[in-house]
């Protein structure tokens, strides 16, 4: 029964995506309409000019970013694929507007923004059509930011002039910024700050306020107002220098835009004088002076800085320790079974050690072939993103329950299946084991366990086969400690020999698989909250009574007839009961868990708002599938040392919950080098990233690192 059931649980994965509904040039999500267009008023020839523009429509109180972003955000970026002898420009970006947020502010968007791309056609080009591929990225933000991309298509014809949106192409050339080549514009360094002199600006712009957007990031504070003057037709400001400077550039370009003006104008600014120290470098000098005992711990490398043999190393070494954590104790329950039973048959043991380890390896790198698929369309994926499924976690639960039916002995399999499958089974018995494998790694590829999280992400980067190498790597890891077991005499020589103990042992075993279901249940309660968890038992209750009825051997045959045709009559109407509460919009009406007086609900803005007032921040980045993650949660998280550590230093304490499916939570991840949960990240105020802690919390590690903070 469970050799049938699982691959039916695997195939819900793909079935369980939410794909974003695309034409060839037009992308369209909950908070934007993207569009891909084209503008050849003479045909496309060389010399002849020819645009190409992503326009973005957002909805209310919806935006994205400029090339600066400002102190959050991302800008949008644009990646084309075109045919030999054309060749794209960069984006010549609309004038932005500054987008203050609490104590920061932000350059970017809204309503219709239009990012023309002009290009280059060079001789040689004579298709009768031209077609263009582009892949964008976008940020779009309101009270939360969620990374977005599209793909688009579009063929050009050659020799007919597109004009269609020639207004829409008119209309975002006059919103660019207009370079002002007379402009002198030169600004002095002193004292944390840049006076800046521009003379040569427009006449009409003279006594007006103006607005400073500098397009390189990481110089200025953005939410500092400059304190500005005219002197006659030279306009005067001193702009303050950002506390976490990461730029010493010595000639800036500065966008300008007086008040009511549709469009600004460009300026090259000159800067004069040393550069004060970058805020990092500060950081390190006073890292490097204070005693070993306080420095903080440096955060570990990212994960691109892993090389492809080293990734692999500990990839193999975190699979080993993958049998470590909570989540796997069920499945182990059934090796030791198992290896009981061949306990005085070596070759057995042996043959079933290397059976396990195929259906392991082969189940992580399908598991992982399955995710980078999804990926390469677009979806917003990370490790463990099966469980993110409530299709899939009640299949899991089902499955769960008949084996510890079967074990717990309400049941036979031989009394279900036909003859001739049972027959087979009997004659196979390595199915069985590489079944156990798959299964295996249906329920720990949730977890993360220390020296695997860098691995993950870097795989999440690498070609194809590279990444498959490093999940075949921690399948390999996963089973190696059983295929040594079943490999090594003196062990199968320390079991006893079978006997009526066995019996009472696999009825024990029963335990854990029912105890597996219940974590399941809470995990989907999570999800679609209590009607669908209440949904579920319902239909368990229905499954385990269809198991008795068909398949007890203390049944009759008239009995089974009987009961079995109650039973599924059950079934279906549990099964008609339960769906409807695992459908994507029941799942998003369930809402996000609420957070506690403590621990507040994450956000990219929160980090950034509380860093910019000088506040530490400690992120959970967890789940509800995720066994170690509610370790650490219930344990070290909760301790009152720990707590009274965050306290102590005022530390802002978020949780990024990931049970469901979460694109910002997945892009934060992977930016931190990530793929999967958990993943606790402390950040400092003046640094240039957050130290990540291990996997499997310790008190006195979350305590030293948070006593560290200045």
């Amino acid at each position: 029964m469970h050799r049938r059931l699982l691959p039916i649980a695997l195939l819900t994965i793909a079935a369980t995506s939410t794909p974003v509904f695309a034409e060839p040039a037009v992308v369209v999500t909950d908070q934007v309409r993207a569009e891909l267009l084209a503008h050849s008023p003479d045909g496309i020839q060389p010399g002849k000019p020819m645009w190409l523009a992503l326009r973005l429509t957002h909805q209310p109180q919806w935006h994205t970013y400029w090339k600066n972003p400002g102190d959050s955000g991302l800008p949008t970026t644009l990646t084309w694929t075109l045919p030999p002898n054309v060749t794209a420009g960069e984006i010549e970006w609309p004038t932005p507007k500054p987008l203050p947020v609490g104590p920061l502010v932000n350059f970017g968007y809204d309503g219709v923004l239009m990012l023309p791309v002009p290009l280059k056609v060079a001789e040689g080009f004579n298709a009768e059509s031209l077609d263009v591929k582009l892949h964008a990225e976008w940020l779009v933000c309101k009270d939360v930011c969620i990374p977005e991309s599209g793909d688009f298509a579009l063929q050009v014809p050659s020799r007919a002039a597109t004009a269609a949106h020639g207004a829409d192409f008119a209309a975002a050339k006059a919103s660019a910024p207009v370079p002002l080549e007379t402009a002198q514009a030169t600004a002095d360094l002193q004292d944390g700050a840049l006076a800046v002199r521009v003379a040569g600006l427009p006449v009409a712009w003279q006594g007006k306020a103006l607005t400073f957007m500098p397009e390189t990031a990481g110089v200025i504070d953005n939410a500092a107002k400059p304190a500005a003057q005219w002197k006659d037709a030279v306009w005067e400001a001193r702009v303050a220098l950002s506390p976490q400077r990461s730029e010493s550039p010595p000639r800036m370009p500065v966008v300008l835009v007086a008040d009511g003006a549709a469009a600004g104008v460009q300026v090259n600014m000159a800067i004069n004088g040393t550069w004060p120290a970058l805020a990092s470098a500060v950081g390190a000098a006073e890292t490097a002076a204070a005693p070993a005992a306080l420095a903080p711990p440096q955060a570990p490398a990212p994960a691109s800085d892993l090389g492809l043999a080293a990734a692999v190393l500990l990839a193999l070494v975190g699979g080993a320790l993958l049998n470590l954590m909570p989540c796997v104790f069920p499945i182990l329950s059934l090796k030791v079974l198992g290896f009981a039973t061949h306990a005085q048959d070596r070759r057995a043991l042996l043959t079933g050690g290397l059976a396990y380890t195929v259906g392991v390896v082969a189940s992580f790198v399908g598991l992982a072939g399955v995710l980078i698929a999804l990926r390469a369309g677009g979806e917003q994926l990370g490790w463990g993103f099966q469980l993110q499924s409530p299709v899939f976690v009640a299949v899991l639960a089902a499955l769960f329950t008949l084996i510890g039916l079967n074990l717990a002995g309400v049941f036979a399999f031989g009394s279900v299946l036909p003859s001739s499958w049972a027959a087979a089974r009997a004659r196979h018995p390595l199915v069985d084991s590489a079944l156990t494998g798959v299964l295996a790694v249906a329920v720990a590829s949730p977890c993360t366990a220390p020296f695997m999280g860098a691995s993950l992400g870097l795989a999440a980067t690498l070609p194809p086969v590279q990444a498959l190498t490093i999940f075949g790597a921690i399948g390999a890891g996963m089973a190696l400690p059983y295929l040594l077991a079943s490999a090594w005499p003196p062990i199968a020589r320390a079991l006893p020999r079978p006997g009526v103990w066995m019996s009472h042992f696999k009825s024990l075993m029963a335990f854990p698989m029912f105890a597996t279901v219940v974590w399941l249940v809470w995990v989907l309660g999570q999800q679609v909250g209590i009607d669908g968890a209440a949904a579920l038992l319902g239909t368990l209750v229905a499954l385990a009574f269809a198991a008795w009825a068909l398949g007890s051997p203390a049944l009759g045959r008239r009995a089974r007839v009987g009961f079995g045709a109650l039973s599924v009559a059950l079934l279906g109407a549990a099964l008609l009961w339960a769906l409807p509460t695992l459908r994507h919009d029941a799942v998003a009406a369930a809402g996000a868990p609420a957070a506690d007086a403590r621990w507040q609900p994450w956000s990219p803005l929160r980090v950034q708002e509380a860093l910019a007032q000088g506040r530490p921040v400690f992120v959970d980045f967890t789940a509800a599938w995720c066994v170690t993650c509610q370790y650490n949660k219930r344990t070290v998280l909760a301790d009152p040392e720990v707590l009274a550590a965050l306290d102590a230093k005022r530390v802002l304490m978020l949780r990024a919950d990931w049970t469901r499916r979460d694109a910002a939570i997945t892009a934060e991840l992977a930016r931190l080098g990530r793929n999967g949960v958990p993943v606790y990240a402390l950040y400092s105020p003046g640094t240039t990233g957050p130290r990540l802690l291990s996997e499997i919390l310790s008190v006195r590690e979350v305590r030293d690192s948070v006593g560290a903070l200045p």
